[in-house]
């Protein structure tokens, strides 16, 4: 049975609709990758999961029980972690003090100040610096690690790569690689179709809302992915450019 499932979800922004009847599953120990151009749904998606936004139809269940209308810290407490897009650390904090605040009402488990900072060492010698004085890919690794310090079952981790620069990009990748090889379960989004198909085991691409394509990520080529992110199937199909 997978850990996380999203059965015909319906979001909104206002009557504008933003996730259109979406339905997907996580398994246990997988990433799945969730790509799409800006304004695909994705976003919204994940803080629907999360709870940080009302789903207007379709329901969220995890592990088994119907979460939809579970208060966003309860499902927190449950075990689901959001890294939101732009990161949010509290920025007058040091990294400890973000870390320690987040791991204050968490349960037992495996993540601890010690474990996050093997996990992501970058952070070691920056413990003590205000999360307003770091770098995008030094406050992107504080971020997840503040995640990881609830110990979640499932981690929701919203552009991960965004505004970074290459070499940032590649120590958060590093250390998201650990992560799942220590059998982490993710749902990732990525405008990075390399990124995303390097560490993701399948990979749900997003259009105007709706999920247009979903395979494993070793089945799937990437003119199929880059063709689903640009509706340019969708073009095909409809006889647009023939």
């Amino acid at each position: 049975m997978p850990i996380l499932k999203v059965e015909s979800l319906d979001v909104r922004h206002g009557l504008l609709p933003a996730v259109r009847h979406v339905s997907l599953a996580v398994a246990e120990g997988e990433t799945l990758a969730l790509v799409g151009a800006n304004g695909a749904g994705k976003t919204t998606l994940m803080r629907a999961i999360a709870g940080a936004h009302k789903p207007s139809g379709g329901r969220i269940v995890f592990e088994g029980t119907d979460i939809t209308a579970v208060p966003a810290h309860e499902r927190v407490r449950a075990g689901i972690a959001l890294v939101p897009e732009g990161r949010r650390l509290f920025p007058e904090l040091t990294v400890e003090e973000n870390l320690l605040v987040a791991g204050q009402n968490s349960k037992q488990g495996h993540w601890n100040v010690e474990s996050v900072l093997d996990a992501f060492p970058i952070l070691k010698p920056l413990y003590k610096k205000r999360a307003a004085n770091l770098s995008g890919g030094e406050q992107q690794a504080a971020a997840i690690g503040r995640a990881l310090m609830t110990n979640p079952r499932v981690l929701l981790l919203d552009e991960v790569s965004l505004g970074l620069s290459p070499l940032a990009v590649e120590g958060v990748y590093h250390s998201l690689q650990t992560l799942i090889a220590g059998g982490a379960t993710i749902l990732l989004v990525e405008q990075d179709l390399g990124r995303a198909a390097a560490v993701a085991t399948r990979i749900a691409c997003m259009l105007e809302g709706r999920i247009v394509l979903e395979g494993a990520a070793d089945s799937l080529t990437r003119q199929q992915i880059t063709e689903a992110y640009f509706g340019l199937n969708r073009r095909v199909a409809n006889g647009v450019g023939a």
